[in-house]
């Protein structure tokens, strides 16, 4: 193992590097035509006159919005910026990097178009307006970076308002990714996840969503612990019961131990600990891990800097350690979900992403990961598995048709077959422009 000194380093080393190479791009992103140019008499027909033919369509049937523009292929990643990363409220403008590189990561990953946004409010009822004002342009909304608990607000309305997707990454994203790896965790240590104790260390928007979706997959809700900043929930936190219904919700649901303390004791004698809360290190304790039970396993997951480093996890006699850092083994992180999930939401034209669709992809992604052979530190894929996008995309678009929810039906080969094929070509077109030389690349070092 690399030193201790090495590993910060190496830590340190993308945030560095990402106040170097921001400023030569100058963003991530940029808008470039996809029709046909044979000469500027052909704007005659994207344009004026011979646009208003499409227009005049659209205006009898509406639906056709979807085959006369790129409403199908399009998303808005939306955020007020008061819950950036583990940044906290730094603001809209100084939310963009972080919503310009999701839409990087759509397009690229996924094959989807999608538009940063971000809104110059953190009036809960002011946000939902304005994205509900962007229905006509985009097939699909993605929320992040807000903060709880008027994100569970923001999602339940707009979901329930909306006729297209609505998805808040930080809730249905994390818990998705994290249910993979931790059904492929447990297959290591052949435990199940119906009898597992599993303690969740925060109870933000990221924790209370992933704990519903293990829930919703089989996990037995006594058998869950949370804790937030001022201790586990339990039926005694009645400070919550009107202030927030989400955590009090947690409190009626969970915690058959009983715990009462912090994060000590929680995580004693538990099977699976996941991280949530806020950067690291030091949240977590060395002497806590050694206290689980035994093959415990730990997901440190606070960004930018996990809740304990991993090797002093490993050190504390961890089984198997994931973090949200791609610069360690097994990286949680909802990049290797989003694209694919809302890939096969758009090929069908869905009219919103379901907890059971969550839970498809990420049966379809754990097994990704088993196919190629589970080992202690590789539990889910990385972005670099690219197949893993199409086939969450075909596993989304059959339960969304399996349920109701989508506009148009296909087949699994048909689904599996269209996302491969958007995806390449996006990512081709990324490597035609760079050879091209319209991308600026680093000098040497």
């Amino acid at each position: 193992m690399q030193n201790r000194d090495d590993l910060l380093a190496k830590a340190r080393k993308p945030a560095e590097d990402a106040l170097k190479y921001h400023p030569l791009c100058k963003g991530k992103i940029e808008t470039i035509p996809k029709c046909f140019i044979r000469d500027f008499d052909d704007f005659a027909i994207w344009y004026s006159p011979g646009v208003a033919a499409p227009c005049k369509a659209i205006q009898e049937n509406k639906e056709l919005v979807y085959e006369y523009t790129n409403k199908a292929n399009t998303v808005a990643v939306v955020s007020d910026g008061t819950r950036v990363l583990g940044l906290g409220n730094i603001g809209p403008e100084a939310a963009m990097p972080v919503m310009e590189g999701k839409a990087l990561l759509y397009k690229y990953l996924g094959g989807v178009d999608a538009v940063p946004i971000c809104l110059d409010t953190e009036e809960p009822d002011e946000f939902i307006t304005a994205v509900k004002l962007l229905q006509p342009s985009f097939g699909g909304i993605n929320l992040e970076d807000i903060a709880q608990p008027k994100c569970f607000y923001i999602l339940e309305r707009l979901r329930a308002e909306m006729e297209i997707p609505v998805w808040h990454d930080d809730q249905q994203g994390t818990a998705s990714v994290t249910l993979a790896a931790l059904l492929n965790a447990l297959k290591i240590v052949g435990k199940d996840l119906a009898d597992v104790q599993i303690t969740c260390i925060g109870a933000g928007a990221a924790n209370i969503c992933t704990a519903r979706l293990l829930m919703a997959a089989g996990a037995n809700p006594k058998n869950l612990v949370m804790v937030d900043s001022k201790g586990a929930l339990h039926r005694g936190r009645t400070e919550l019961q009107d202030r927030n219904k989400e955590k009090w919700e947690m409190c009626l649901k969970t915690n058959g131990r009983g715990v009462t303390g912090g994060i000590e004791e929680a995580m004693e004698g538990a099977d699976v600990v996941i991280g949530l809360s806020q950067p690291g290190p030091g949240v977590i304790k060395k002497e806590w891990v050694q206290k689980m039970a035994s093959d415990p396993i730990v997901f440190a997951c606070a960004n930018p800097v996990p809740e304990i480093w991993p090797w002093e996890a490993k050190e504390a006699g961890a089984r198997i350690v994931a973090t949200g850092r791609a610069d360690f083994p097994n990286q949680v992180n909802n990049s290797v979900c989003f694209p694919g999930i809302f890939r096969g939401a758009l090929d069908v034209r869905a009219k919103t992403i379901t907890d059971e669709m969550c839970v498809a992809a990420a049966v379809e992604l754990a097994r990704c990961a088993e196919d190629k052979g589970l080992r202690e530190d590789y539990i889910i894929p990385s972005m670099d598995d690219w197949e893993v996008f199409p086939r969450q995309a075909r596993a989304v678009g059959l339960k969304a048709i399996e349920q109701g929810v989508a506009r148009i039906i296909k087949s699994g080969e048909e689904l599996y077959e269209e996302a491969v094929a958007t995806i390449e070509r996006a990512r081709k077109a990324a490597a035609l422009y760079a050879e091209q030389g319209f991308v600026p690349f680093p000098e040497e070092e």
